[in-house]
């Protein structure tokens, strides 16, 4: 199975921005849909925004107009692009799809926002 390496994450502050990278190790092309997932201390894990191959994108409504996904088939990476951070994004983001059943994720990467 392609393998997620997430990349980009760091501290920043509230109001500040990142660019997530999740860079596969083969063709990112033969994945439909590459979601971000975030995890909070003490949270569950929540889907943020998905991209599918032909570049539909969607989001939860907390990170709308703030966010923006997007893919690039020919890197084999998918990016987040995160703008207007607030405390509340503070959390280990996760790159990561679906296949068979089965779901695959990167190790994630740390985005700490401060105040």
């Amino acid at each position: 199975q392609v393998q997620l390496v997430e990349s980009g994450g760091g501290l920043v502050q509230a109001g500040g921005s990142l660019r997530l990278s999740c860079t596969a190790s083969g063709s990112i092309f033969s994945i439909n849909v590459v979601g971000w997932h975030r995890q909070a201390p003490g949270k569950q894990r929540e889907l943020v925004a998905s991209i599918t191959r032909g570049g539909r994108s969607s989001y939860v409504e907390a990170v709308k107009g703030r966010f923006t996904i997007s893919r690039d088939n020919a890197k084999n990476t998918v990016y987040l692009q995160m703008n207007s951070l607030k405390l509340e994004d503070t959390a280990v983001y996760y790159c990561g799809y679906s296949t068979s059943g089965t779901d695959y994720w990167g190790q994630g990467t740390q985005v700490t926002v401060s105040s």
